[in-house]
């Protein structure tokens, strides 16, 4: 006869099959999203710090291509084992919390089925590991708070400097953390040197990168910055913020993550770790984050809310399994908005009938498609566009002619499709790409995508337009922008340089 722990495997990695299964089934469908682009470009100037990340999601990306090569699959198959683990991880969560088999069922379909899950284990981001690096914090906090080694602070520790290599919102994390400690009866473990050496691993890992933003002048706060004073992203309210959690997170699973909280809250051995999904929302919408920074904390409250509802709130098994079947029957209507399951002309008359459209994290205006899938659209037609330009000159002008993007999305697309047309790499000064500088490039010859000509006819003597991209599915404002081919420079490229920086 089977034990609660082998049928508890069989579930939850028979969910975990799932995830893979859907995810290399849609992983061609589409295209490279931009992010991507930029990620392998980064890759290829391993740091110990960029502009906009930590270093980690370079180091993976750079890993992928070595091991693996540049396709789609190649690039997205960590990503796709990175969401099975996660779902993994729920489960493991929900068992260690004292679930049944039900109870783990429960949890990792609602992790299965949330879209911001499904929509990150699709790409190559920072996004799609960040949970798992949470969740294992969490899982640790949890076997001390069940009277573990106290020495588990160390690993504590360990994983959490990772998670800052991977992204800095782990701070925030470690932020609201400590604050459910210190609220608690936990807070006596600061009477010892465990937690203390923990956060010492943490900071020695983090360090690298805390060196690198002091080399230059902490430039990820200078970006923060600018995005702040500018509209680019979407606005943030309570109201909003809510309602994006609801929509990120199936809103059939409500009933399943509120009851974790409230589980969580009432239990002396967790409340430290309901305490901090509180001070985690209270931070987001104070300083009006994107609504997915609060998304790698969700599986601690399935996991939590599945435990309340098969232990303590025991509805009938009928009413169980009819809500279960509702969370997948909504998670399948909402997972074509999230991952790339339907072809684009059944996708756009998919959502129309749906009447519905994800939540926005930035304020552009959209094309036929939401940003998330036309942000995968239009970037090899770019570079051919390119290259039929610069194939054109004469050889020797061709030698010394570079190419610059606007933003990193364009200079990414040049710097990986661009090869198979015989261009160099691209320069750009949005984000990472400005520390990478001209590449000895001098301006006497630069083709400009996406730049207005009366911008250009005042930092060049000669201009001409030499192409147009166009793709009906790309983002607006990548289409039907003109590439022009420019001359003579008013003044030289390098001495240009400083005052062309575009970090937002």
């Amino acid at each position: 006869m089977q034990t609660v722990d082998e049928r508890g495997n069989i579930v939850v990695g028979g969910v975990a099959a799932i995830s893979v299964a859907v995810q290399l089934f849609c992983i061609n469908q589409y295209g490279y999203f931009r992010d991507e682009l930029y990620y392998l470009a980064c890759s290829e100037h391993l740091d110990w710090g960029y502009v906009d990340q930590p270093p980690l999601i370079a180091v993976i990306a750079w890993t992928a291509r070595h091991l693996f090569g540049d396709s789609l699959l190649a690039i997205r198959i960590l990503p796709v084992l990175a969401g099975a683990a996660l779902i993994v991880l729920t489960g493991l969560l929900a068992r260690r919390l004292g679930g049944s088999t039900g109870a783990q069922a429960v949890a990792v379909i609602c992790a299965l089925v949330a879209p911001v899950y499904l929509a990150n284990a699709h790409l190559l981001t920072m996004n799609v590991f960040e949970p798992l690096f949470w969740m294992g914090c969490v899982y640790v906090a949890v076997v001390i708070f069940q009277g573990g080694s106290e020495k588990l602070w160390l690993l504590f520790g360990a994983i959490a400097g990772l998670s800052l290599q991977n992204k800095h919102s782990t701070l925030f994390f470690g932020l609201a953390f400590v604050a459910g400690l210190l609220l608690t009866e936990h807070r006596r473990v600061f009477r010892r040197p465990w937690i203390w050496l923990g956060g010492l691993i943490a900071f020695l890992i983090f360090l690298p990168n805390l060196i690198w933003e002091v080399r230059h002048d902490f430039a990820t706060i200078e970006l923060l910055r600018n995005i702040a004073r500018s509209s680019k992203n979407a606005p943030v309210t309570l109201t909003s913020f809510l309602g994006g959690q609801l929509t990120l997170m199936n809103p059939l699973t409500l009933p399943v993550w509120l009851a974790g909280i409230y589980w969580l809250l009432r239990n002396r051995t967790y409340r430290a770790l309901g305490i901090c999904y509180l001070a985690l929302f209270a931070e987001f919408v104070i300083l009006k984050g994107k609504i997915y920074y609060l998304s790698p904390i969700y599986p601690l409250l399935f996991a939590a809310g599945a435990v309340f509802w098969s232990a303590a709130a025991r509805p009938p098994l009928w009413l169980r399994k009819s809500y279960v079947a509702l969370i997948v029957i909504a998670g399948a209507l909402l997972a074509p908005l999230a991952i790339p399951i339907l072809s684009v002309p059944t996708f756009i008359k998919y959502q129309r009938a749906l009447h519905f459209e994800p939540p926005r994290t930035e304020s552009h205006n959209l094309g036929p498609l939401p940003q998330l899938y036309a942000d995968m659209f239009g970037w090899p037609e770019m570079a051919a566009v390119v290259a039929r330009a610069y194939n054109a000159l004469p050889p020797d002008e061709r030698a010394r002619c570079g190419i610059f993007g606007q933003n990193y999305g364009q200079a990414g697309a040049i710097d990986f499709f661009g090869p198979r047309y015989g261009l160099p790499k691209a320069i750009s000064a949005h984000q990472n790409y400005f520390l990478w500088g001209p590449r000895g490039y001098t301006g006497d010859c630069v083709i400009v995508m996406d730049d207005d000509r009366e911008t250009l006819e005042s930092i060049f003597h000669d201009v001409r337009q030499v192409g147009v991209v166009r793709h009906p599915l790309a983002m607006p404002y990548e289409n039907d922008k003109p590439v022009h081919l420019c001359r003579r420079p008013k003044v030289a490229l390098a001495e240009l340089w400083p005052k062309i920086k575009k970090w937002i």
